[in-house]
């Protein structure tokens, strides 16, 4: 049986009007991490009975509070989100309210779980735990936010940043059981807990990234 898809009009909207200002933002919050958080969210919605448009807006909408502080895009994203008036043609004044908490909810580092099951769902998906695309997307960040950083410094904060969120004493957590990242997770804590594996995936992606900047 066929998933469920978000309605073609909705869709055609926000690949035309939301998607493309991903293009500002920096490679670990880009226009290829919204559409892997979208692909997750509706493969999530599938298996939890969540209304399928209401999670493609959400999903689409989640990081576009990036365009300010980045320690608040939770936040702004919200307020981005429940003032586009072009998404009342689609949502109910509740359901636009579900959907600004939503996107308030996901961040990694929020000490409480999502008031919702579309906050679980988005925060979930944001999760992104794919062990390589976790390294290459710090190491991004370490390098569009700290180019004053030689590279022992970048693998300080490499080491730091990994286990201060995906460590088993890390901060993140996951809201949807048996979802795909939890094995995913799993594999991650293994090489975290390996410092020589660690440094090993240092090493490869800092090459990489450094040979693109």
């Amino acid at each position: 049986m066929p998933k469920p898809q978000p309605a073609l009009d909705l869709m055609e909207f926000i690949e035309t009007q939301i998607l493309p200002q991903y293009a500002q933002f920096d490679k670990a919050h880009n226009l290829e991490h919204v559409t892997r958080v979208i692909r997750s969210s509706l493969d999530l919605a599938s298996r939890t009975g969540a209304d399928v448009d209401m999670v493609y807006a959400i999903a689409a909408y989640h990081d576009l509070g990036m365009s300010g502080p980045r320690a608040i895009h939770h936040l702004t994203g919200g307020k981005i989100l429940i003032q586009d008036a072009r998404l009342r043609r689609w949502f109910t004044a509740e359901q636009m309210k579900i959907m600004k908490e939503a996107v308030e909810d996901h961040r990694a580092s929020a000490s409480r779980a999502p008031r919702s099951l579309y906050g679980k769902i988005v925060a979930e998906a944001d999760r992104d735990i794919v062990p390589g695309q976790v390294f290459r997307r710090t190491v991004q960040f370490g390098l569009n936010n700290y180019p004053e950083l030689d590279k022992e410094h970048h693998w300080l904060r490499f080491r730091e940043h990994m286990e201060q969120k995906y460590s088993v004493h890390g901060y993140i957590r996951l809201w949807i059981p048996g979802s795909p990242n939890e094995e995913k997770l799993k594999e991650l804590r293994d090489v975290i807990a390996n410092e020589k594996a660690l440094r090993e995936q240092f090493e490869k992606y800092y090459a990489e990234e450094s040979k693109a900047q």
